[in-house]
C-alpha cells in the first residue's frame, strides 16, 4: 500500500497490511513532503519561465499567469487588510508597489471616506489620493499603536504618523468593511495625539 509520487510508488511507513491506516504523525510527514515538492516545482517553473500543461483543457499555461490568478483569488484576514492598507497603500512611496497592493487588497468597487468629506470610489481614485497624501510628507511613517481589532466583516486599527525618531504629527483610526477577503470601504478618522 502506498501513494504515487511522479511515476514512483511510495509505500506508507509501517503499513504491513492493506487495511492498516497511517498514524497522524506519518500523515503530517507525508503532507509536508508533498507541499515541499509542490513548492519546489512552482519555484522551478517561476525561475525558468517554463509552462505546464493544463490537463483539463490540453493547453499550455505560463506559470506567471497562474501566479497572477492565484494572487487575484487570494483573500486576506481583516487584520492583514488593515495593516497592509496602512503600510503598503498609504505608507508606500513607490507608485508601482502601492498600485499592486491596492489591486491585491481592495475590491474593484471600493470606497475611501476621509474626515473632510472626501469620497473616493474605485482603485484608481484610492491610488490617486494615497499618492497625494504620501507626497505631502514622504518621510513620515505610520505606526499602529494597538493591535487591529476585528468584528464580523469590519475592523479598525489606531495609528500615529510622523518622522521616525520624532514626536508623531498625526493620530488616527482606520475603519474598514471587508467583502470576500478584500477592503470594500475604508473610513479614516483623525484622533487626538496621545
Amino acid at each position: 500500500m502506498g501513494f504515487k509520487l511522479g511515476s514512483n510508488m511510495v509505500p506508507f511507513p509501517n503499513c504491513k497490511h492493506k487495511k492498516e491506516t497511517m498514524k497522524s504523525k506519518e500523515w503530517i510527514i507525508l503532507a509536508s513532503l508533498a507541499l515541499s515538492l509542490s513548492a519546489f516545482q512552482s519555484t522551478r517553473f517561476a525561475q525558468t519561465g517554463e509552462e505546464s500543461k493544463d490537463t483539463m483543457h490540453g493547453k499550455r499555461i505560463s506559470h506567471a499567469v497562474l501566479d497572477a490568478e492565484r494572487r487575484q483569488a487570494m483573500s486576506f484576514s481583516i487584520s492583514t487588510l488593515l495593516t497592509r492598507n496602512l503600510h503598503d497603500v498609504f505608507g508606500e512611496n513607490d507608485p508601482a508597489r502601492r498600485r499592486a497592493a491596492i489591486d491585491e487588497i481592495f475590491t474593484e468597487d471600493c470606497v475611501f471616506y476621509d474626515p473632510f468629506g472626501g469620497v473616493y470610489r474605485g482603485r484608481e481614485e484610492i491610488d490617486r489620493i494615497a499618492g497625494s497624501v504620501k507626497a505631502t510628507h514622504p518621510d513620515f511613517r505610520y505606526q499602529p499603536i494597538a493591535e487591529p481589532e476585528e468584528l464580523g466583516n469590519a475592523g479598525r486599527v489606531k495609528w500615529i504618523e510622523g518622522r521616525p525618531g520624532e514626536a508623531p504629527a498625526y493620530a488616527g483610526t482606520d475603519f474598514i468593511i471587508a467583502r470576500d477577503g478584500r477592503i470594500g470601504a475604508v473610513y479614516l478618522f483623525f484622533d487626538k495625539l496621545p
